[in-house]
This record gives structure tokens, sequence and C-alpha cells, in this order.
């Protein structure tokens, strides 16, 4: 066959990365800029806190202040991450019907910092996504962009979002695109993502934004061996545990809907129980973001990575603080959360199985965030960007483990099923994890088919 090339369509993906740059660059800056606002005032909010711990007994006050401002202005702007998600599937198929609101971005801002103010269990990522995607939708708007074109804005404004935030600019790109589908990813916005995370992240640093980010400094041995299978039991275990956080913020979600017909006593309840936990179990060290503490013995993500620097049951009583935080209807993200409840369980597997424990606190750092988003690919290279890439072997089995291991459920419910993890055929083409969750039994459906099961047996 003679060589063949041809210079019209070499011009064409040139115009094509021009186009691109130029659209998401102003994006990316607005993202950036919006995040590092985010992240000063996340940072003041947290330092008020500790110095005023009277501010705990106010957080039902700033829950029904909350719900309130969402119920006044904030219609459209509740779904979150999900309304994203079903944004972006809806251009996929031609309805363009979904609208991301201006108002998500200031509307999820405000009312974060409230929850971290006043010592709700929320995180960041779900802020910056949704004003990175927020942002997004505004400019595209502006732009005239149609319906495919739009689509991939707001994937660059969820790159832009979750790679400003934390630092990570690949995982960010990778993220934007693995999150939208389970074991599916789309590579069409590949280079408009990967360009919006780099300047949000960029953006960020030009403003003087410094993470603080945790070590590893284990020297590992071959990667075939007993610490191998270590690290294989460690995953399986991050991968149960993001089940049951999904589920419990969901299921709490349920509760307080169908027993709380007013939304605005949700969060009050929500909030009594947070402060008459803090009170029984006598430690403030759950509230808030938990990266850090100025306490000398308290326990954090930072701790989580020392010897000692976590209890047995720390991850346990993070995940009950923010499933009740989220579930009661506060405001925030679930990562940074997943991130202390996976750090501080890595720490405690580290103890019971005899493995190196700043190694363990970050495979489980980014295998419970894993299983929970089922994104393994992008926290793969989380975990390179954060701890280096010669543990990247022991990343990816934890990763992908975790990700097996939570099956079909997870914390966003419009993320589709893209390649099912096990092809029972019970699911329908096309199907959410929040379609997969329904057709689950629950509890009481199970235990009397079981005792059918048996008695018929008998």
């Amino acid at each position: 066959m003679p060589f063949r090339w041809s210079p019209r369509e070499h011009v064409m993906l040139g115009a094509y990365l021009i186009k691109w740059i130029v659209i998401v660059t102003p994006v990316s800056i607005a993202i950036g800029t919006a995040c590092t606002l985010f992240l000063l005032l996340l940072d003041h909010a947290t330092q008020l806190r500790f110095d005023a711990p009277w501010l705990l007994f106010m957080l039902p006050l700033a829950g029904a202040s909350i719900s309130i401002l969402y119920s006044c202005v904030g219609k459209g702007a509740e779904g979150g991450n999900n309304l994203l998600m079903d944004a972006i599937h809806g251009r996929e198929n031609g309805d363009s019907s979904i609208v991301v609101p201006r108002r998500m971005a200031p509307l999820i801002l405000v009312s974060t910092i409230i929850t971290i103010l006043f010592g709700g269990s929320v995180g960041r990522e779900g802020t910056a996504v949704q004003m990175g995607g927020s942002i997004a939708a505004t400019i595209g708007r502006w732009f005239r962009l149609n319906s495919s074109d739009m689509r991939i804005l707001l994937m660059t404004g969820i790159a832009a979002g979750f790679g400003a935030v934390f630092g990570t600019p690949l995982t960010g790109a990778v993220f934007a695109m693995e999150v939208l589908a389970v074991g599916r990813m789309n590579y069409d916005a590949l280079i408009p993502c990967l360009i919006a995370a780099i300047i949000g992240d960029r953006t960020c640093m030009a403003w003087g934004i410094q993470y603080s980010n945790c070590s590893i400094s284990t020297v590992v041995p071959e990667f075939v061996g007993l610490l191998t299978v270590k690290v294989m039991l460690a995953a399986v275990v991050f991968g149960l545990v993001s089940v049951l956080f999904a589920e419990m913020i969901h299921g709490i979600d349920n509760i307080f809907k169908r027993s709380i017909s007013r939304s605005w006593l949700r969060p009050v309840l929500g909030g009594l129980l947070i402060i008459g936990l803090t009170y029984l179990i006598g430690s403030r060290d759950y509230l808030g973001l938990g990266v850090s503490s100025p306490q000398p013995h308290s326990v954090s993500i930072v701790s989580s990575f020392s010897p000692h620097g976590a209890t047995p049951w720390s991850w346990w009583w993070k995940l009950l603080f923010t499933a009740i935080t989220l579930g009661s209807g506060f405001k925030g993200g679930e990562v940074t959360p997943l991130f202390f409840i996976g750090a501080a369980l890595g720490n405690a597997l580290a103890v019971l199985m005899n493995a190196p424990v700043d190694l363990f606190a970050g495979l489980g750092f980014i295998a419970v965030f894993a299983g929970a988003s089922n994104t393994p690919l992008a926290c793969t290279l989380m975990g390179i960007e954060l701890f280096g890439s010669q543990y990247t072997l022991y990343f990816a089995i934890a990763c992908f483990l975790s990700y097996l291991c939570s099956g079909h459920s997870g914390i966003y419910l419009s993320q589709r099923i893209g390649t099912p993890k096990l092809h029972s055929g019970l699911l329908p083409p096309d199907a959410s994890l929040g379609d997969a969750r329904e057709l689950r039994p629950g509890w009481r459906k199970f235990a009397f088919r079981r005792c059918s099961e048996l008695k018929n047996n008998s």
C-alpha cells in the first residue's frame, strides 16, 4: 500500500486543539481563582472553629440556614455532582434540557464554608467540582456552544476544579472522564480536560496556594512477596468500607426524607446528633475536614501516616460523622472524609498485619476513594502524584481491587454503568448506580427471601 497522508486531517486537528485552548483557558483560570478563594476561606473557617469551640453548638442553626437558602434560591442547584453528570449524559444523548445553573457555584461555596465553620464533617471535592461545572456552563452559554461542545466543557470544569483543589492535575483530567460511567471512558475530551486541569492547578499555585500533602518514606521490598498479599487483603477491606460509606450516606438521607417532611428540620436533627456524638466519644477529631489539627495528639489525615496516629476505630467515627452530616442535608464533598477514613483504616490494618503504617495509610487514602467513586485509574494516578511512582504497583493493586469489591455501589448515583463489574444480566442497558441500588433487595427483603427459601427447602 502506498504511503498516504491527509494534510487536511491534521489541519483540522490543529484547529481543534487551538479552539479548545482558546475556550478552556479563561474557563480554567476562572475556576482556579474560584478554588483559590474557596481554599483560603476554608483555612480561615477551620482556624476559627479551632479558636472558638463553641461554634459547634450553632451547627443545627447553620444547617437550617443552608436548607432555607437552597429552598429559597437554590432550586435546580441541589442536585450537585449528580446534576452535573446528568447534564453531561443528557448532552451525550442529544438532550440539552438539563441546565447547570449559575447560582450553583456561590451556593455550594457559601454552604460548604458554613458547614465546615460550625463543625460538619464534609470535604472539598464536591464544592470544587460543582463550582467548576457551574462556571464552565455559564461561560459555555456566553460562547453559545453547541450541545456536544457544552458536554466537553462541563467535563473540563470537573477536571479543572478537581485538579485545582487537590493539586493533582493528571488525576483531575482522568477523573473527569472516568467518573461519568463505571468501566467506560471516552477519550473525546482527553486534551481539553488535561489542559483545564493543568491550568486550574497552575492558577491556584500562582495565587500562592500550598497543599498539605502527606508522604510515604517506607522502602518497599521486591514486588512479589508477603507484602503484596497483605496489600491485596487490605484492598478488599478498603472496597467493602467504601460500600459501607456510600450506603450509609444514601440510607441516612432516605431515612431523614421519609421521617421528616420539613427539609430545614433534617439538618437541625443531624447537627444535634453530631453534637451528641462529639460529647459521647469525648473527641472533636472527626469534625470538619480533618486534614490536620493543632492539637498534638489528635487524629487526622496527617497523623494517620505515623505509628499510633489513629485508633483502631478512628475510620468508623469519621465515617459515621460524615454520613450523618451529608445524609441530613449539609453541603460539601465526600472525598476528603474518604481520605481520612482510608488513611485511618490503613493505619489500623497496618498494625493488625504488621505492615508499614505510612504505606498502608497511603493505600487506604486512595483506595477507599477508588471504591466509593469507581475511579481506579484516577486514584492510582493520584497516588503517584501525591506519594511518588515507586509505589505504583501497590497503588494499582489497592485501587483496582477496591474498585472491584465495591460492586455496583458508589457515592454518585447518577454514575452510569458502562461495563458491569459482574455480567449478571439483571441490569438494564445504560443503567445508573441509582438504578442498580433500587434493584437490590433491602435487608428486610433479603431476610424474608432467605427465610422463605429455607422454609421451602425444609
